[in-house]
């Protein structure tokens, strides 16, 4: 076992990790997403997203921030893919801009759009990364939201010819290949209480843009694997649901929180069917599906990407009568977003899904947290805390490894700092810090103990 604490940075309170838990080709890397990094929203051809519009209204973003600029990686991409290398990333996951490979969502490709992403794979492949793309991290392209956005059936077509179209520019570079990023937050963020874009409150077109968004995953990965992809998956956000105490009030929101966030996606994924006690909750809210819908959801896919953050503790006061679930306190350290770190719910989760529905390999896609970062008077970020949540979950990974859980892959979210969403640029989570005035890139402390991790795993120093 190796004891991070005493051997690599003396000083931080690091969880020990079994570095011999994780196979040699053990896939490290950081993740980003499109709208967070690219800036450059209107260039060579790319049309708004609902990001876009959202962010432009008054009062949708902490700050009236927008993603116009970002982190300008559109136009610093080489210099990016430099740092991913520094680093010794084996792995960089990203997404693609729909709008800027398909302005309307419809019809041809954009070729000045995929122009850039083919030089970003190849940029990729020439310094030894390995990419990782995600076609959709909830960006629609606003015409289709104005012909009815993720609630209309139609989408989900569309969506599927859109990555027939990356398929044939990108598909003789890429390997691996994600279709959706977290549906949860597309659908219910977006139009069930409408903190994310398009901003839509209505729960009965959330569920629809839920099953909408399944059905376009599964007509998608048809669509990839008749054009050759290598491997197909989709990644979900995924919680350890706990009540707060055994009453019977409190393990009653658990299951109606457990079923909406976690099994309204795993069961059509892996089990062909909602659950019916889902449905049962829901009612007659949910009418989009159709004959055939779930056999193709249920299209089989090569892995699954898990987004884990925190833990779900909920109280009877959650339901009925609210949209809106708290965390309970469990007396943890807490991100700056709020959220409570508890590595011990990543094991859950992880041994959950290999337990319950799939032996397919997992990956986790995402994990990470915002912290109040500052540059220090000899230029250095120093974040001890983004450290050691990184180590715990890590350590995290080791366990569920060590219980046969077949994980494949970790991710830090996220390379850089970056336009995070509602919370604009207030919060960050990069292993690389932005100065957002200057556009300087600077490592942080904690990104320089996962490259190290990452060396002393790849070299064999265990």
């Amino acid at each position: 076992m190796t004891d991070l604490q005493t051997r690599t940075t003396p000083g931080l309170d690091l969880a020990p990790i079994d570095l011999a838990a994780f196979p040699p080709n053990f896939a490290w890397g950081a993740s980003t997403a499109a709208y967070q990094i690219e800036g450059a929203v209107s260039a060579d051809g790319r049309t708004p997203s609902i990001w876009d519009t959202f962010s432009h209204l008054p009062g949708r973003v902490r700050d009236g921030d927008t993603g116009d600029i970002a982190a300008d990686h559109y136009h610093r991409w080489e210099e990016d893919l430099d740092l991913v290398q520094q680093l010794g990333l084996p792995t960089y996951r990203f997404s693609l801009s729909w709008s800027r490979v398909q302005p309307t969502g419809r019809g041809p490709a954009n070729q000045r759009g995929l122009d850039f992403y083919r030089r970003l794979v190849d940029g990729m492949l020439e310094r030894g990364i390995t990419p990782w793309l995600t076609l959709y991290h909830w960006d629609l392209p606003q015409e289709l939201e104005d012909a009815g956005g993720w609630p209309a059936r139609e989408t989900a077509q569309r969506f599927a010819d859109y990555a027939g179209l990356v398929v044939d520019a990108l598909g003789d570079r890429v390997d691996d290949w994600t279709t959706l990023n977290e549906p949860w937050c597309s659908a219910f963020l977006g139009y069930g209480n409408g903190r994310h874009a398009p901003g839509r409150q209505d729960p009965a077109a959330s569920l629809g843009a839920a099953h909408h968004l399944l059905l376009g995953h599964g007509l998608a990965t048809q669509a990839l694997r008749a054009r050759g992809a290598e491997r197909i998956g989709v990644t979900l956000n995924l919680y350890a649901v706990t009540p707060e105490s055994e009453r019977p009030g409190d393990r009653e929101a658990a299951r109606r929180v457990d079923g909406l966030h976690n099994r309204w996606f795993l069961d059509p994924l892996f089990r062909g069917s909602y659950p019916d006690d889902v449905r049962t909750d829901v009612g007659d809210l949910f009418s989009a599906e159709q004959p055939g819908d779930a056999h193709i959801i249920a299209t089989p896919i090569d892995l699954l990407g898990v987004n884990y953050y925190t833990r779900l503790v909920t109280t009877a006061t959650a339901y009925p009568g609210s949209a809106t679930v708290g965390f309970g306190d469990l007396g943890l350290p807490r991100t700056s977003m709020g959220w409570e770190v508890d590595g011990s719910g990543l094991t859950e989760v992880l041994g959950r899904v290999g337990r319950d529905y799939t032996q397919i390999p997992l990956y986790v896609t995402e994990n990470g947290a915002a912290f109040e970062d500052r540059v220090g008077p000899d230029g250095t970020v120093h974040d001890a805390a983004r450290t050691e949540y990184i180590a715990d979950h890590i350590a995290a990974c080791a366990a569920a490894r060590r219980d046969g859980v077949n994980l494949q892959g970790y991710f830090v979210w996220s390379l850089l700092d970056n336009f995070e969403w509602g919370q604009g640029y207030a919060k960050r989570f990069g292993l690389v810090y932005v100065d957002y005035g200057t556009q300087e890139r600077i490592v942080k402390t904690s990104g320089r103990w996962f490259a190290d991790l990452i060396r002393r795993h790849r070299g064999g120093l265990l």
